[in-house]
């Protein structure tokens, strides 16, 4: 008798839940641009499926209100910014290694190179995006816990995987309160950017804020 085959993993792949989740991908990345571009008034549901090329009945199948849109939106794209720092961490530890075999010592400069990704997070879509929930979430109660919770998550994350970049050791005084400065700071010029962008003067204050970061991690323990 022949041994009944096993098939890959991939031919059992449901083509129906594939396209479900590029639709839902599109949604959410629509609901993001729709908001950080035009603000929560004009950002309908409908808005948004015109972009993502969707009907308003199949968003409203994958979100039915539109607090569930925009809340998950934003929690989706926090999420791949997240592994993106992931990503970016992998590669410094690599760096970091290939400068130790080769005798080269680079902090300084990792410093100012996170110091600048992070501050990235703060002038990017995403930003604008989740400043426009929170405006709305101060006043419409439906919004707010959601909001507030998801903010929390996004900000301890935020927080986590800017330690790991840095390779801070935050049991020395000083060091969680100089990566939280310099995460609120960061905050502060992602707020300025909404309405003019002075790249020159905020990459002056970044590159000092870099100092003091470096000054505090290479502090004696």
């Amino acid at each position: 008798m022949t041994p009944a085959r096993t098939l890959p993993r991939t031919a059992l792949r449901d083509p129906k839940q594939d396209r479900s989740r590029a639709t839902r991908r599109r949604l959410l990345e629509a609901a993001v641009a729709c908001l950080a571009e035009h603000g929560w008034t004009r950002s309908t549901v409908a808005v948004v499926a015109g972009r993502a090329g969707v009907s308003r009945g199949a968003a409203q199948h994958h979100f039915p209100t539109r607090e569930d849109l925009f809340t998950a939106a934003v929690e989706h794209v926090a999420t791949e910014r997240s592994a993106a720092l992931r990503a970016l961490h992998a590669r410094e530890r690599e760096r970091e290694r290939a400068e130790e075999r080769g005798g080269e010592a680079g902090g300084s400069t990792r410093v100012a190179d996170v110091a600048e990704v992070l501050v990235d997070l703060y002038t990017g879509p995403l930003f604008r995006a989740a400043l426009q929930l929170w405006v709305v979430a101060s006043y419409e109660e439906q919004l707010g816990a959601r909001v507030a919770a998801l903010e929390a998550r996004i900000g301890r994350e935020t927080h986590r995987m800017a330690v790991e970049l840095l390779g801070a050791d935050e049991s020395v005084p000083g060091v969680r309160e100089s990566v939280q400065g310099f995460l609120d700071m960061a905050r502060g010029l992602g707020l300025a950017n909404i309405l003019t962008d002075d790249r020159a003067r905020r990459d002056r204050v970044v590159a000092q804020w870099a100092r003091i970061l470096d000054g505090a991690l290479r502090a004696p323990r």
